[in-house]
């Protein structure tokens, strides 16, 4: 029913067009008496009509798939792109108004020539916000900034400090204990390809990549729903760049924004192209109680060690002990004393001994000197 009403309302509308290009032809062109120019009026028009009937199908059709089309378009878009194009049609839209109030009383082509006019600024506006988005955001911030805070000196101002998270550090969780704590400010940023990659993740076969991509999925709805620190899901992607690591080093760039990981290829990586990277790894380490050569600890070896005679025993944090001539001690818990420290990329690694074997040692060159 509505399919039909829509046919005959386009030929009508053609009709009318039929009649209107026939007043102007035989008003032009066209001498004679009033009963030809108001035949051939009328033939037009009813011609006009009929194709109009004709083709109102496959003009249905069209514009039903144009809608579709442009819907999709529309979803997959990210908002900040919506808006911003929205901004730029407008303001397309105000110049072409302008532009047709000179154009529109020209002869015969005005206008159609205001309607492309209309047409040619309206993409342009929209073609133009869409890419311009970031300096309309940072516009409009700026003004707001200078609405809401007028007579506040320039370095009180405060402006948004973008943290993005990567794939290893939500899948690690430590970040949501670090937000917990307050030490984290600004906005967290979480890309729509580092969400893709979690999903990819969540759904491996393999039973270890599922669950770790799922741990990855609770962190963030944690953070998101528990936590007091903004969360914002940033939608651009980059078609052109197949891997998640160069994505971050480009959205870092584009955004001045720090990136938060434990992934080390990417902490060297984001260095060289100049990026704050803020290393959960780096943190923990830094974390970690100072032990200085000289001092006394409980630790219990577990396993032996690569030299030998080595035992091998962990802090509660995970630091590594190399306990020298340890191995014996392997199930117990004994006083050691620290002997040196390493600090490596990895982490810290303690060497240490067990406590007494100076004086043992002592003990027997004394007995060796008297014998």
């Amino acid at each position: 029913m509505i399919v039909s009403l829509i046919r005959i309302f386009i030929m009508l509308v053609m009709t009318a067009g039929g009649v209107s290009l026939g007043t102007i032809f035989t008003g032009l062109w066209l001498d004679g008496p009033m009963e030809v120019k108001w035949a051939l009026i009328g033939l037009l028009g009813i011609i006009l009509g009929l194709i109009g009937y004709a083709i109102a199908p496959y003009l249905i059709n069209m514009v039903i798939a144009s809608t579709k089309w442009i819907e999709q378009k529309l979803q997959k878009t990210p908002i900040q792109d919506i808006i911003s194009g929205v901004i730029g049609l407008i303001f397309g839209l105000i110049i072409a108004n302008l532009l047709g109030v000179s154009i529109y009383r020209l002869p015969l082509v005005g206008p159609y020539l205001s309607i492309l006019a209309s047409l040619i600024c309206a993409y342009l506006g929209w073609s133009v916000g869409t890419k311009k988005r970031e300096d309309l955001v940072s516009f409009f911030n700026n003004l707001k900034f200078s609405t809401k805070e007028k007579g506040l000196p320039k370095h009180d101002i405060e402006k948004q400090h973008y943290k993005i998270l990567d794939t290893s550090v939500i899948i690690d969780g430590r970040i949501a204990d670090i937000c917990k704590s307050g030490f984290i400010e600004g906005t967290l940023l979480i890309p729509s390809f580092v969400l893709e990659e979690l999903r990819h993740i969540a759904d491996s076969s393999d039973a270890l990549k599922r669950n770790r991509g799922r741990r990855g999925l609770d962190i963030l709805n944690k953070i998101r729903k528990e936590l007091d620190i903004m969360v914002k899901i940033y939608e651009k992607d980059y078609e052109d760049i197949t891997e998640v690591d160069s994505k971050l080093v480009k959205l870092s760039q584009e955004l001045n924004a720090q990136v938060i990981t434990n992934d080390y290829n990417l902490n060297k990586v984001a260095e060289l192209q100049g990026i704050k990277v803020l290393n959960i790894n780096e943190l923990a380490n830094a974390l970690k109680p100072i032990v200085l050569p000289g001092e006394e600890m409980n630790v219990q070896v577990i396993k032996d060690g690569k030299e030998m005679g080595q035992g091998i025993g962990y802090l509660d944090d995970g630091t590594m002990i190399v306990v020298e001539n340890g191995r014996k001690y392997i199930g117990q818990t004994i006083s050691v004393l620290v002997t040196s420290v390493l600090q490596t990329a990895a982490g810290r690694m303690i060497f240490a001994k067990p406590k007494g074997t100076d004086k043992r040692f002592n003990d027997e060159n004394q007995a060796l000197e008297v014998m």
